[in-house]
């Protein structure tokens, strides 16, 4: 639904990430996260999860995301240096949400109740492996996590508010509502 985050710290939303050097001149490999791929260069300057803090500009697309300068990389070892970094804004850099639309940060945490109001668990995490973002919910009486799409005939209620999600599964997916 939008950009991917599980930076302990609310405010700090991730954007993307580093996936390796592009070249031999210390550009790198981007790998954005954003609902627009190219706007994570507008939300520059970026940190990362150790509190660096990197100037970022996009040079051209590439294959899986983006070739980019960022302050600091001079060279292919630098820029190797940084493979698997995440980078991350605040969360007031980003623009408002329309009302069907939330940050994966928002929703990690939340208590997923089903349609009649009994606690199925919480989010672990939101996954998207490219055909739309899952949920995995976890919790007491589930022997393993439990993957639920996030669409809205599986999710129909988020109430950030009270922060809770419902969801309506289908027929065995949790074991409580195996008859």
């Amino acid at each position: 639904m939008c950009i991917m985050a599980n930076s302990a710290d609310k405010n700090l939303i991730c954007v993307g990430a580093i996936s390796g050097a592009f070249g031999v001149r210390g550009e790198v490999r981007i790998k954005s996260f954003c609902a627009d791929p190219a706007a994570i260069g507008d939300y520059s300057p970026l940190t990362t999860e150790d509190g660096k803090t990197f100037d970022l500009g996009i040079t051209r697309a590439i294959k899986g995301g983006f070739a980019a300068v960022i302050s600091g990389v001079d060279n292919k070892e630098d820029a190797d240096a940084l493979r698997s970094t995440r980078l991350y804004t605040a969360r007031e850099n980003l623009p408002s949400l329309p009302d069907d639309e939330f940050y994966h940060s928002d929703l990690i945490g939340l208590t997923a109740v089903d349609t009649g109001g009994q606690t199925l668990g919480k989010i672990k995490t939101v996954l998207n492996h490219g055909a739309g973002d899952i949920l995995e919910i976890t919790g007491p009486g589930l022997k393993e996590p439990v993957l639920v799409p996030f669409t809205k005939e599986a999710v129909p209620t988020v109430d950030l508010s009270a922060s809770r999600i419902i969801i309506d599964p289908p027929e065995g997916l949790f074991p409580q509502s195996e008859s």
